[in-house]
């Protein structure tokens, strides 16, 4: 690959021209709807429910109490018990896939702008179809060629990158409500070299991207996630103050905060150091809520099940297969609020913890509530938050998302961002586990693994510049 030197000062402005730019003179929004469409209407998807004792080599374990194939490749599905205090606080099946992922964007610089090198991508999971996913998205199993299909398309970039042509990469969580510690290589690149463009690949930039976010289903969670780590130099951000429409955004983007960075950190430490919590991988049948037969696994009142299907997709690396799926049973509601705060936009997050979380805990957004679950009534956060949401009050995003498909059917999340008018916060009293952070901060501790969770990271990528 050739080597790239990039001006610092120039790939900032790059990426912020790119983050504001939704119609350029190379393509519009419009042609990329025509272009999913076109793609949805050519391309064959039959996804068929079976039995575990149909599912190819699927099968149930029983000696060490999990689903499996017969390889012991791709992934597994066990049960995992959490424990506070020395009794059970939770216990569900789980997905171990210990394999570390490919998920990256190709970027490129064309007629003075950045671009980003998108794919159109079906998983079997997918509500819609086609979903935009960044250009590789690809565990290792895939890019080794575990399962006899083609080698995934451009992989050569991110194997063969060099110092110069790295923009991102860093090794973030995976939903740790349904994976145990999985994790994935997020990693954007950047390339001079001419690229040969298949038909199921467009360059877009950030800002329609961006735009595409707010069409339900439409931009997947990988696409997503990588997005959500682009790097900002506050110093170089200073420079480019022309280019917001928010002020209080641009001041939440340039400047740096080293003793709210220094809170956060305390506070997470503090979590994980006094932690009660333990948890273990168990054997599935000795889930006491959870029943496995052979259509399904399911309990009463779960958030989710697993089901087994037969899956042929066309323009995959592997057209025919089988295998298990985690379906949600109802929507996810996933919100965060952010407010002004002596003119700077300010994000409330909490310290979460989840059942399969990697380092047992990190920042999610203000409200991550599952299905089954219900607004606490105790919790003054969660009240507003069903407050202003239900009167539709100060909401500037409101979008319906997938989870990603390759692992789970059909699940979808509602993603609220609230403005919070200042007149509420005099009267909120904000638990101890939240915390109000700028953009900057953020974006500084995404630089690291295992801090800014899935869901947060996906609701900051939604975010107009």
């Amino acid at each position: 690959m050739a080597t790239i030197k990039y001006d610092k000062n120039h790939l900032t402005e790059l990426l912020l021209r790119s983050w504001s730019l939704t119609e350029t003179k190379m393509s519009s929004l419009a042609e990329h709807f025509d272009w999913v469409q076109r793609l949805n209407d050519e391309t064959k998807v039959v996804l068929k429910r079976t039995s575990l004792s149909e599912c190819g080599d699927w099968y149930y374990d029983v000696d060490v109490g999990e689903i499996r194939n017969s390889r012991g490749t791709f992934f597994k599905i066990t049960g995992v018990r959490e424990s506070l205090n020395g009794k059970t606080h939770t216990e569900q099946p789980i997905i171990l896939q210990q394999e570390i992922g490919f998920l990256g964007f190709l970027c490129k610089e064309i007629d003075g702008e950045l671009y980003f090198l998108v794919q159109a991508k079906i998983e079997p999971g997918n509500v819609n179809k086609i979903q935009l996913s960044p250009t590789i998205q690809a565990t290792r199993s895939n890019f080794e060629q575990k399962h006899g299909g083609r080698q995934p398309q451009y992989l050569e970039y991110f194997v063969n990158a060099n110092d110069d042509s790295v923009l991102y990469d860093q090794i973030q969580s995976e939903q740790s409500s349904r994976f145990y510690g999985k994790r994935n290589r997020n990693i954007i690149v950047i390339t001079q070299e001419d690229i040969q463009i298949s038909e199921r690949f467009r360059f877009m930039t950030l800002g329609q991207l961006k735009a595409l976010m707010e069409v339900d289903n439409l931009v997947n969670m990988d696409a997503r996630t990588v997005i959500s780590c682009l790097p900002y130099d506050a110093q170089i951000v200073s420079n480019w103050p022309s280019i917001f429409t928010d002020k209080a955004f641009y001041n939440s983007l340039a400047n740096s905060n080293e003793s709210e960075l220094k809170r956060v950190i305390r506070l997470l430490n503090d979590k994980k150091m006094y932690s009660n919590r333990t948890k273990a991988l168990v054997k599935l049948n000795s889930l006491k809520e959870w029943h496995l037969d052979d259509f399904k696994v399911y309990g009463v009142n779960k958030a989710f099940k697993v089901g087994f299907f037969e899956i042929e997709i066309e323009g995959r690396e592997v057209t025919r297969w089988h295998q298990p799926l985690f379906e949600a049973i109802g929507m996810a509601t996933l919100g965060l609020f952010t407010t002004v705060i002596g003119e700077e936009r300010k994000f409330l997050v909490k310290l979460t913890e989840e059942v399969g979380c990697f380092d047992e805990v990190e920042l999610g957004p203000t409200i991550q509530m599952e299905p089954n679950h219900h607004f606490d009534r105790s919790n003054a956060v969660e009240l507003l938050f069903e407050r202003l949401y239900k009167a539709g009050d100060q909401i500037s995003h409101n979008v319906i998302l997938s989870e990603e498909g390759g692992r789970f059917y059909h699940e979808q999340n509602r993603n609220v961002i609230i403005d919070v008018d200042t007149k509420y916060l005099s009267m909120l009293e904000i638990p101890e586990n939240y915390i109000w952070v700028s953009f900057q901060t953020l974006n500084q501790l995404v630089k690291f693994n295992n801090i800014l969770n899935l869901q947060l990271r996906n609701l900051l990528s939604l975010l107009r510049i």
